[in-house]
């Protein structure tokens, strides 16, 4: 735990900016009220004069003394809000510049801490900017590298180039249909997944209530016209239920959605190898769904023991041959830069055996440490690869990919990613996946069914964004699914208009 010291003192908001960007040069930090001798002192100053705003910082370490100054031109117009924006920019400047001099690290993403790089490029663009005119603002306003904005830039032309709709599509809807159930639960894993009990109904009545929600859901869809662009089941391992269950679903599903049919994209994350049988492909095939995952992870059976993923590589290996000889004609992968005991040579070793399957998409993910992981919570048990070792990691990724045809189409940052890196998407060219980007994005309402499902109501004109969080319990979710369905359609009539519209 690294003590900030900020002799000034700041309102919470700003306080919480500046240990965003801490955080990115040490593990952990804590804001405190006082020097201490194992931490860090910097002192801020700021000014607006003659049109330009101005900012400098001193930072002490114990050892040494840096300094750092910055200036842009003043554009807030006298409004409040915008002032207070852009005195936190050139405040971060300057706080992110003396980091970077005392730790002789380099933030690539410079004092970008949001999760979605790209969707910033894509507001710049539809104000009219260039590449080169966002290229520019990117650097001065954020300090983001070359290297990370051509990477921003690539994505975005994928992106258009596979939804050419893509600013127009708010106008539609996607469906994210959470099954929370798992065979086991990773040692990294936040996400809603409960070991699938072996006795009682719990799992039934769960899906009895999601059944219910995809009907009325729907009812509410076909009534007002409304299209779906895409379905992804998600969760936990969708494929943990029993073959017969997800028929039942996916039946529920096509009657109750408009359109289903014309659905652009269905996806179902298979994620889990140990969950994959012929029955549930049987399944999957029956409902014209051929989107899936089969997550690797590693290729190390000792690395997939240690985060707790009780299927073995060989298993995965098999249950992907399995899936294409079926007829799953888009499978996704995923693997993950910086398990625990993992290097260059283990992710070398896990690239070269993805290189033998040849999967439609592979996401590389770089762990992260989230709050609420077992891995984090005993994160002493795990020895993590330092900071060169998982860019040299990143690195091996881009060429990998590059040599064997795939292209990037989004990218997603966390908070206490190794490296303050990025997730990145790959994919053969036209197999991207439409809901990786339109929730990456931002650009259109996600409706959420499901235990843990998270909706995001995006208004198509403003793009302001309201959320409702379904309970990731599924005794809590059995409890309270009918208010649930009843909030997220109140909100769904203010988003899109209560009236339904003459036949």
């Amino acid at each position: 735990m690294k003590p900030i010291y900020i002799q000034q003192t700041f309102e919470q908001d700003w306080v919480r900016m500046f240990q965003n960007i801490a955080n990115l040069f040490y593990e952990e930090t804590e804001m405190v009220k006082e020097a201490a001798e194992d931490g860090v002192s910097i002192s801020l100053d700021w000014s607006e004069e003659d049109g330009v705003v101005s900012g400098a910082a001193v930072l002490h370490d114990g050892k040494a003394e840096f300094t750092a100054n910055y200036a842009e031109a003043a554009t807030h117009g006298g409004d409040p809000k915008a002032e207070k924006r852009q005195l936190k920019r050139v405040l971060s400047h300057v706080f992110l510049d003396v980091l970077e001099q005392s730790t002789g690290l380099i933030q690539p993403w410079g004092i970008l801490t949001g999760m979605r790089p790209t969707k910033l490029y894509h507001k710049m663009r539809r104000e009219g900017l260039t590449h080169e005119e966002i290229a520019d603002r990117l650097i001065s306003d954020y300090r983001i590298t070359p290297e990370k904005i051509e990477l921003m830039k690539d994505i975005v032309a994928r992106q258009l180039k596979m939804i050419p709709d893509l600013d127009r599509i708010g106008e539609e809807v996607s469906v994210y249909i959470g099954i929370p159930f798992c065979p086991t639960k990773c040692a990294y894993c936040t996400f809603p997944a409960y070991a699938l009990p072996r006795r009682g109904n719990r799992v039934q009545s769960f899906l009895d209530g999601l059944h219910v929600e995809i009907e009325e859901i729907g009812a509410w869809l076909k009534e007002r016209g409304i299209k779906v662009t895409s379905v992804y089941f998600g969760g936990g391992t969708p494929t943990s239920i029993e073959a017969h269950e997800m028929d039942a679903l996916y039946e529920t599903l096509y009657k109750s959605f408009p359109d289903i049919g014309n659905v652009r994209e269905i996806t179902v994350e298979a994620g889990r190898p140990d969950t994959i049988t012929p029955e549930k492909i049987d399944v999957l095939k029956k409902w014209n769904i051929d989107r899936i995952s089969v997550n690797p992870q590693s290729y190390t059976d000792e690395t997939l023991k240690a985060i707790g993923r009780f299927h073995t590589v060989q298993e995965t290996i098999d249950k992907f041959h399995l899936s294409r000889g079926m007829g799953m004609n888009n499978i996704n992968m995923d693997l993950i830069i910086g398990l625990p005991n993992e290097g260059t040579e283990e992710f070398a070793h896990s690239l070269a055996e993805t290189e033998k399957l040849q999967p439609e998409s592979l996401t590389v993910h770089t762990l992260s440490f989230k709050r609420a992981s077992e891995m984090t919570r005993n994160r002493s048990k795990y020895t993590v690869a330092d900071r060169d070792t998982v860019v040299d990691m990143m690195h091996m990724a881009q060429n990998w990919t590059a040599r064997n045809g795939y292209v990037p189409y989004y990218l997603y940052r966390q908070k206490n990613i190794l490296g303050n890196l990025e997730n990145v998407g790959y994919s053969k060219p036209g197999e991207e996946s439409i809901y990786n980007i339109v929730i990456m994005e931002e650009v259109q309402t996600i409706i959420g069914l499901g235990c843990g499902a998270s909706s995001k109501f995006v208004h198509p004109e403003t793009g302001r964004i309201t959320q409702f969080h379904n309970p990731k319990d599924p005794s809590a979710y059995i409890l309270s699914y009918s208010e649930s369905i009843d909030k997220k359609l109140e909100m769904l009539d203010e988003l899109f208009g209560g009236a339904v519209p003459a036949k």
